[in-house]
């Protein structure tokens, strides 16, 4: 029987003999961006992928237009009737940004995710006996970037099977866990009455006017918040022409605090803000949250110390893990549902995320060491915790308390945990 040490060896040697087709398959989706959810040629790209190895059972426009599902397994186990598969998912992102494009290195992602389910499923292959019965799912998850594609993957029962989560992130440097905070957006809208700006503007009622005075309100607002919120937005519309006053103009605001329990206190302060705006100019006020609120990355120690282990072996250097780290993800309405790892990898440069800098490094030769390596790593953890029960309760264990922790300070601050 093989040893876990034989497999993750075999996951090296299979990642490594793929190297060029994914790189071809993440340079072809950098080049062409897509806006979230309208990411349909790197839809079809990753669905061809799967698809030209008949072992993977793959679902094009999985539960969304733009999202797929590729299914391999189960294999392993003692073969005895209603034995429980363990179902071990890989997430591939691949929406971009609009006048950047991939400039959060969301090809990466889908690269990641794609190498590292191909690694596992060769180790699986070379493995005769395993605990229980293993599965291998890679769900394609669209609209990062802007609906949340994972929470409505979430509400569609994509992931009700679904037993352990994987993906790795693009950043400045390694690490097996940063906290990515809870995010919600809201878009304000002032309406107004149009008058003629310079012949008689007694008439009108300004909803500029309004936007400013929001806008100023949150900005002094700022220096009353804790030092890990956030809160940052711009005006959308701010009227037509000079010579008329505004009936209509709308902000976009993102509001961000580490824990989901703190985001309702930091919507109460800012819909405040809205609302005197709206009383101080006389305008009618309209709060839309959009999209689906994003939660807090739920930590796992378990999952973080054997992803570190393995990327020490393969020459990972890990920093020491920032405190103070903003970004917001969907993955993390996902980790309050299955146990899983979101850690963040080092692409050969130190330009920040969301800009050109970073477009052009997402798509250099440069990034392929780091990112393979980061899928090596991923997949060799997923066969750490495939092969040995022990680990598997453990992570579980990890997730329940977490999550429970979680719950507890949300029922302390009188905030409901949503379901996804």
């Amino acid at each position: 029987m093989e040893t876990p040490q034989q497999m993750q060896d075999a996951v090296q040697r299979c990642i490594d003999g793929h190297k060029d087709e994914l790189h071809s398959l993440s340079r072809d989706i950098w080049s062409r961006p897509e806006l979230a959810g309208n990411e349909t040629h790197a839809h079809d790209r990753l669905v061809r992928f799967f698809s030209q190895d008949d072992t993977w059972t793959v679902e094009a426009h999985y539960r969304l237009a733009t999202a797929f599902r590729a299914s391999w397994g189960p294999v392993g186990g003692c073969g005895g009737e209603g034995e429980p598969v363990l179902n071990v998912g890989f997430l591939c992102e691949y929406d971009a940004l609009p006048g950047i494009g991939h400039a959060c290195g969301h090809n990466l992602i889908a690269e990641v995710g794609a190498a590292a389910a191909l690694g596992l499923k060769a180790a699986l292959e070379i493995r005769t006996e395993l605990p229980q019965p293993v599965k291998i799912t890679v769900l394609g998850t669209p609209a990062e970037e802007d609906e949340g594609g994972k929470i409505d993957l979430i509400k569609a029962g994509a992931f009700a099977d679904v037993d352990l989560v994987f993906m790795a992130h693009p950043a400045q440097q390694d690490a097996s866990f940063l906290p990515c905070v809870a995010l919600d957006e809201v878009s304000v809208k002032y309406h107004g009455k149009a008058s003629h700006a310079s012949a008689y503007p007694w008439e009108g009622v300004n909803a500029l006017d309004a936007a400013v005075l929001a806008y100023n309100n949150l900005s002094v607002l700022r220096q009353q918040l804790k030092p890990e919120w956030r809160l940052h937005g711009i005006i959308k519309h701010g009227g037509e022409k000079p010579n008329i006053i505004p009936v209509y103009t709308e902000l976009n605001y993102y509001l961000r605090t580490p824990q989901v329990k703190d985001l309702c206190d930091l919507k109460a302060k800012a819909e405040a803000c809205f609302r005197a705006a709206a009383v101080a100019t006389g305008c009618r006020v309209e709060m839309i949250y959009p999209s689906h609120g994003y939660y807090n990355i739920l930590p796992n120690a378990t999952l973080a110390n054997l992803y570190e282990n393995n990327g020490k072996a393969l020459g990972i250097q890990f920093q020491e893990q920032s405190a103070n780290f903003s970004g917001s993800t969907d993955f993390g309405n996902v980790s309050f549902i299955v146990p899983g790892i979101h850690p963040f990898f080092y692409i050969g440069t130190d330009a920040f995320n969301h800009t050109e800098e970073y477009t052009e490094a997402a798509g250099a030769e440069k990034a392929q060491l780091f990112t393979l390596r980061t899928a090596k790593a991923l997949a060799m953890t997923a066969v750490d915790v495939v092969c040995c029960p022990v680990l598997l309760r453990q992570v579980r264990e990890d997730f329940s308390l977490a999550k429970l922790k979680q719950e507890k300070q949300l029922k302390g601050s009188n905030t409901a945990l949503t379901a996804p």
